[in-house]
């Protein structure tokens, strides 16, 4: 979902139309949402949540014609499981692009994993565990395996890695597998990684090599299901950029939980450059680096590059 949120244009919300915005049924359908995957849409955002129901409504694929047999078609068990997906499938539409952040980058470049090397080279484990939590279309994982690739020829050598990707979408899932992209999701790509990591695709798009593919799985995960998320261990780094500014603090802190227990001693977490944990969770670490910030999870020192 990194996978943003869009704020629907207007025409497409049809206008903020108080009279659904107030309605008891949209109220009601907002909480189910909530429930569901901890998005929750204040009265400032309900009119993206009445567009993305009347979207459904409107493809004459449920039998609903108002907001009262739309939620009587969400609570009926024949039908709510597969519909509340259609649904969750509206409201997360993602737009990002191919190495969006470069400071992220660059740290974990020039400053995190020079460090987390040194520390796994005294214990001779050269493996490397990511996730990507949200990925949207695929842009953030695929940039990070293609980033990864490259460090493989020099400071990562002879090491494995491999980068697990979620996201609640699965319509951006199905577009991360098939990897195509055009010019705006390639536009911060350097033209040296589009020859290198790159085929030709139909049109002007260029699709992703199978060898770059291979390094990630990409898997539909709601972040709100516990029991799923008790399955993400053992990660290095996450990468969760974008994601938990449409959660609501309680639903912020019961994920930001699992991550910290997703991850491994010294293990880093990135956010959204204008993301905090700031009452969210104290028990990571902020990690102020050069264009960027990263929490890190309280472990043994890490060595310093270089240094014994």
């Amino acid at each position: 979902m990194a996978g943003e949120v869009l704020n629907a244009t207007m025409s497409a919300a049809g206008g903020r139309d108080k009279e659904d915005i107030n309605d008891p049924v949209y109220l009601r359908i907002r909480d189910l949402v909530y429930q569901t995957c901890g998005i929750y849409h204040s009265e400032e955002k309900m009119y993206l949540l009445t567009a993305a129901c009347k979207r459904r409504m409107a493809t004459g694929a449920v039998k609903a014609t108002n907001g009262r047999e739309y939620l009587d078609l969400l609570t009926n068990i024949a039908y709510k499981e597969a519909e509340t997906r259609a649904l969750l499938n509206e409201i997360t539409i993602g737009e990002t692009c191919l190495f969006r952040s470069m400071p992220q980058l660059n740290a974990l470049k020039n400053v995190i994993l020079p460090e987390l090397a040194q520390e796994r080279s005294k214990i001779g484990l050269k493996k490397l565990k990511v996730w990507s939590a949200g990925c949207s279309t695929g842009e953030e994982p695929y940039t990070l395996a293609m980033f990864l690739l490259e460090q493989k020829e020099s400071l990562l050598k002879d090491w494995t890695f491999e980068i697990q990707a979620t996201d609640l979408n699965d319509r951006s899932i199905e577009t991360a597998r098939a990897g195509i992209y055009g010019d705006y999701a390639l536009r911060n790509t350097p033209d040296e990684y589009k020859r290198k990591y790159f085929v030709p695709a139909e049109g002007a798009k260029l699709r992703v090599r199978d060898d770059v593919k291979a390094r990630i799985t990409f898997q539909r995960l709601n972040l709100n299901d516990d029991s799923r998320m008790l399955f993400m261990k053992g990660m290095d780094l996450i990468f969760c950029c974008n994601v938990l500014i449409y959660f609501d603090m309680a639903s912020k802190k019961r994920v930001v939980q699992h991550f910290f227990s997703s991850l491994m001693p010294n293990g880093c977490f990135f956010l959204g450059h204008a993301e905090s944990l700031y009452q969210v969770n104290d028990q990571f670490r902020l990690v102020h680096l050069p264009g960027t910030t990263v929490y890190r999870k309280p472990g043994p020192e890490p060595a310093k590059a270089g240094k014994p």
